[in-house]
């Protein structure tokens, strides 16, 4: 076993058995270029989330309405659903997109709290 990185200008090391598996990328470079323009739109998408998250604050009444745990259900169950809807052949990829908007809400979450915890109240709307 190897200690060091793998050398990302070179070719593939190893196949995957299965037929149908179409190469996306020739050097482990290009796969961390695609990951990384990725990971760009991911995070701009999750900043104009995080800002819906915060204008949320505004129409909550107490902290157990922040933590909307029927929502999150929601949420959960929505995610997985679009996972299924966009796999490209990644298995268990509903159980991946669901882990990491686990951990997503329950940040978001938290800093809604903190968002809830400055506002001032305007009223007693129903």
């Amino acid at each position: 076993m190897s200690a060091q990185e793998p050398d990302a200008q070179s070719g593939p090391l190893r196949a995957y058995a299965d037929p149908a598996y179409r190469p996306l990328c020739g050097t482990l470079a290009q796969v961390r270029e695609n990951i990384d323009r990725l990971d760009d739109d991911i995070v701009r998408l999750i900043a104009q989330r995080a800002m819906y998250v915060k204008d949320a604050a505004r129409f909550k009444r107490d902290a157990f309405q922040v933590s909307a745990p029927a929502r999150q259900a929601e949420v959960y169950a929505k995610v997985r659903a679009l996972a299924r809807k966009h796999d490209l052949g990644f298995d268990n990829l509903e159980d991946v997109v669901e882990t990491a908007y686990r951990a997503l809400v329950a940040a978001f979450i938290a800093n809604e709290q903190a968002y809830f915890d400055k506002m001032k109240n305007i009223g007693d709307s129903a």
